[in-house]
């Protein structure tokens, strides 16, 4: 594992809560408050609206990079 690598399993997250639509863009309101706003590879179009659980990377600017979506 190269330092990018390991830098990024350190921000990793699996987080719960709300996925919805911010304009063109998707945010989870987490349950344990506060919100993400998501970088998606594809629309989750079965999920808006719902409670689901994100895997990601959460980059230095706040947002995170979704590399997984599931119901909650």
């Amino acid at each position: 594992m190269d330092a990018s690598d390991e830098a990024a399993a350190d921000r990793g997250i699996c987080e719960s809560g709300l996925l919805v639509r911010d304009g063109a863009a998707f945010v989870l309101r987490r349950d344990a408050g506060g919100a993400y706003r998501l970088d998606l590879p594809r629309v989750p179009v079965d999920h808006v609206q719902k409670r689901v659980r994100i895997t990601g990377v959460l980059e230095a600017d706040g947002r995170v990079t979704v590399e997984g979506v599931a119901p909650a």
